[in-house]
């Protein structure tokens, strides 16, 4: 198959010698992050009961789901939970085979409940949360064009991605997860798993502003409070000289005092700030590399949720970024940076794009020439070999948010 794919070089600075750089990513308690998380569970168990009983992945999109936030009254000690929180899965999905109904909202409702059990332990499931499955039947068009088979796209869209990171796209997507991780969970339980991480490069030094949610329980007061808020600030900053060389100014919870020196605190019964008042819906957060880069390229589409067989929503933008990443992983020597976009279009294959087009800036006095027909057949076999990401998506291996 000879794939329309384009390779050219451009003439710009690369994102890291730029002088202002801005990173964002909303961790995996934020609203948007439990939307998608909670559509891409959904998806999955979907997937995975097509499989078992029809040896393949059916027609299905779960990528519209909205956490509606609760009520919440938290207080040092402990306090309570006074409203759950609303939590709509809409969406579609093949609901009948033949004669065979199939218990779609029951799986949906099921792999809800697991993600939030396993990934949020002050939730109490029976009481914080209430969850409405209205998925639907999807339409007689969309359902014909999917076609497992063929491997038909069933949109026209584009999916974008860019290598190599930066230290502060690596320094923020690692601050976050640290955070979650087990190293801070054990050392200090206070910390929930609502934390949002904002880095600010100027020149050499890295801001990061970071909004993390206490668990209201294991503060006594605000003394105590304050006392973990530092503690917690330390090791940030101890994690971050493990990443990036560069001055790291790192900033909590800043709306704790204002000019007029009153006092307030971040603190919340479940850890989750859906608790009180914050929604979230999916595509609304992170891009699928796990971050927000209002410096590189970027896509609006909403990855979570969507069929792993033909959506390009889905396929496409997770590809862009392999894509990217090889080309690093290859010619890193003389490639600094790569942006890779692809583009489908309705009914078309999946593993035949419209175009696939590729910018590459390189180091001085490099010949583009030398890397170019290797470059394109690194975009040419990951397209080929397309369908690999379908299972990878199901055991859930790859992250899109």
């Amino acid at each position: 198959m000879e794939r329309n794919i384009t390779v050219e070089k451009i003439n710009q600075t690369k994102t890291s010698a730029r002088e202002v750089e801005i990173v964002e990513r909303k961790g995996i308690g934020h609203p948007d992050s439990v939307a998608d998380g909670i559509a891409e569970a959904v998806s999955r168990a979907l997937s995975k009961y097509y499989i078992e009983h029809y040896g393949r992945i059916l027609h299905h999109n779960t990528d519209q789901v909205e956490v509606v936030g609760g009520q919440a009254a938290p207080k040092f000690g402990g306090g309570m939970v006074l409203e759950p929180t609303y939590i709509l899965l809409s969406g579609r999905a093949t609901t009948k085979v033949n004669e065979d109904r199939i218990p779609y909202k029951s799986i949906a409702t099921k792999a809800t409940k697991e993600y939030l059990r396993s990934n949020f332990k002050h939730l109490d499931m029976d009481a914080d949360v209430m969850i409405d499955c209205r998925i639907g039947q999807g339409s007689v068009d969309l359902r014909a064009v999917y076609d497992t088979q063929r491997l038909k796209a069933n949109d026209t869209s584009f999916g974008v991605g860019f290598a190599p990171f930066t230290d502060t796209e690596n320094l923020v997507l690692a601050t976050e997860k640290f955070i979650n991780g087990p190293a801070v969970k054990s050392k200090l339980p206070a910390i929930g798993y609502d934390v949002k991480v904002m880095g600010f490069r100027q020149r050499d030094v890295i801001n990061l502003t970071i909004a993390a949610a206490f668990v209201d329980k294991y503060v006594r007061d605000s003394s105590e409070y304050f006392s973990i808020k530092e503690e917690l600030k330390t090791m940030v900053e101890d994690n971050a000289s493990k990443i990036t060389d560069k001055e790291v100014r790192v900033y909590i919870n800043t709306a704790d005092k204002d000019e007029t020196g009153i006092v307030s605190h971040y603190l919340t019964v479940t850890g989750l700030s859906m608790e009180n008042g914050d929604d979230g819906s999916v595509g609304r957060g992170n891009r699928v590399t796990g971050l927000i880069t209002p410096y590189r390229p970027m896509s609006m589409e909403a990855a979570a949720g969507k069929n792993p067989v033909t959506h390009v929503g889905k396929l496409y933008n997770v590809l862009a970024n392999l894509i990217a990443q090889d080309i690093i992983k290859e010619h890193g020597g003389d490639v600094e940076e790569v942006l890779v976009r692809i583009v489908s279009q309705i009914g078309r294959r999946v593993d035949d794009p419209h175009v696939a087009n590729i910018q590459v800036i390189y180091d001085d006095n490099v010949d583009p020439s030398k890397h170019k027909n290797d470059i394109r057949n690194i975009a040419d076999q990951r397209l080929e070999r397309i369908g690999d990401l379908t299972q990878m998506f199901v055991e859930g291996k790859i992250s899109v948010f």
